[in-house]
């Protein structure tokens, strides 16, 4: 094989390589950071209790985007979000008119035991440290503040 043919059957290996790190995995997710971030910023505003559960698609909608570095982070607060919602759900109970002190009509100990129980898991240091993570990414990588 002369060195030409070398040459270009070498570039042609590495070709793959370079396309493969011309994009930054971190632009596709400050892209979605920016799409969702006026849908989370109008839920948080409003300071409504279930303002995750209300802003799960676009938590879910950063989560698939997020970069491997943070897939730990958004797996583990959209997967407690996803379990409080479902408990709700299962229970029959409207998160908006849930109150942790009085349970609802018809909501057995252990459908009760289960909401609180992910609502606890929400609020646990392990979710707020997430989210600190997320929300830091977000300002440092992105420029663009996530408030969740």
């Amino acid at each position: 094989m002369t060195r030409a043919r070398r040459l270009l059957a070498g570039g042609f290996l590495l070709l793959p390589l370079a396309v493969g790190c011309s994009e930054d995995p971190f632009d596709a997710y400050c892209e979605v950071v920016e799409e969702e971030r006026p849908d989370l910023s109008e839920a948080v505003a409003a300071g409504s209790p279930t303002a995750l559960i209300e802003a799960l698609p676009s938590l879910e909608a950063l989560e698939d985007a997020a970069p491997r570095d943070l897939r730990d982070e958004w797996d583990l607060v959209v997967g407690r979000v996803r379990e409080l919602r479902d408990a709700l759900e299962d229970a029959g109970v409207d998160p908006a008119a849930y109150d942790a002190e009085r349970r609802p009509a018809g909501v057995s100990d252990e459908q009760d035991a289960r909401i609180d129980a992910a609502a606890r898991q929400l609020v646990s240091g392990a979710t707020v440290t997430a989210l600190a993570g997320i929300q830091q990414q977000a300002r440092d990588v992105c420029g663009t503040p996530l408030t969740l």
